[in-house]
């Protein structure tokens, strides 16, 4: 069981809950090493974080804020950005004498998450991940501790998206595969989980009216998604727009070819799309290689996962 969980995880649990609710709570979670969480409430000028305990003021040193932040590698915005939000922290100091006082470290966290953990991921494990910012490249994600890695926007799904706000929203608990890993950076991918072409196109069947996304207009048709990992081309049709719902007509399904073959019927004006939780075809724990085509089509679309991939 991976004890190392994206910030947030363990906020709620009944342990960290007791831990961080007094003085001798905190005192116990000193010895044990044992790390929890509670909401970073204010950042102060010195970029130190406060955090709201219920037992009284705790404070995380800018230096113990983030691993990188005392050598410059990582900016001071990684804290100013953690207010109102989960920290994780280890205690390293509780003061009882006059005003109560908690002195933490999200760094001492966040290297325990990555000796323990996070050095020892290979590529083809599948792990837990809390969407954390999007940009048009990519998906940004805490792997662990607040552990910052990338899940590249063409990693996302075989469907092509404009931009990974199609696909997810900050604070999405998903899932993804470690592509690589090699002196602790690691580097995600996300479509092997959704499914191949045929487990995909198995939900539909030609005669079937049903609902799409248009992810592409070209000069010879609509690229329509059906699902993140099956998308079909329509016949040219005037009046829409990438990014906009509609219901299509199945014409066919040719697995040989991997294509589906559709005709838009109406477009969706008051229905917007939004993302919606993933569904994961792959459920476990690792996964060696993965296929997307069909073996008919002849064609060799797929991932290997390997330490040299």
């Amino acid at each position: 069981m991976n004890n190392y969980r994206p910030e947030g995880c363990l906020y709620k649990t009944a342990l960290n809950q007791k831990l961080i609710s007094t003085p001798e709570g905190l005192a116990e979670a000193m010895e044990k090493g044992i790390i929890l969480e509670a909401r970073a409430v204010v950042c102060d000028s010195g970029h130190n974080l406060i955090a709201e305990l219920p037992c009284g003021k705790a404070i995380i040193p800018r230096e113990e804020g983030a691993v990188g932040i005392s050598e410059g590698v990582t900016r001071d915005i990684a804290l100013i950005s953690r207010v109102n939000k989960i920290v994780c922290f280890k205690v390293t100091a509780v003061k009882s004498g006059g005003a109560f006082t908690a002195i933490l470290s999200r760094k001492a966290a966040q290297l325990e998450c990555t000796q323990n953990y996070i050095e020892k991921l290979l590529p083809g494990d599948v792990i837990d991940a809390k969407v954390t910012h999007l940009e048009q490249f990519g998906c940004f994600v805490d792997i662990g501790c607040g552990l910052p890695s990338l899940i590249p926007i063409d990693a996302i799904s075989v469907s092509r998206i404009s931009h990974p706000s199609d696909r997810f929203r900050v604070g999405d608990n998903i899932r993804a595969v470690i592509k690589s890993s090699e002196n602790g950076r690691i580097c995600l991918t996300h479509k092997e989980l959704l499914g191949t072409w045929e487990e995909n196109a198995a939900a539909f069947e030609a005669g079937e009216t049903v609902s799409g996304i248009v992810r592409s207009i070209e000069e010879y048709g609509v690229f329509v998604e059906l699902a993140p990992n099956l998308a079909g081309l329509a016949e040219p049709k005037s009046g829409v727009k990438a990014g906009q719902s509609v219901s299509v007509y199945i014409k066919a399904l040719i697995p040989e070819k991997m294509k589906v073959k559709l005709i838009i019927v109406d477009a969706c004006q008051d229905i917007p799309p939004e993302p919606g939780p993933e569904q994961y075809f792959f459920t476990g724990s690792h996964i060696d290689r993965w296929r997307y085509a069909p073996a008919s089509s002849g064609k060799v679309i797929g991932t290997v996962f390997s330490q040299e991939s």
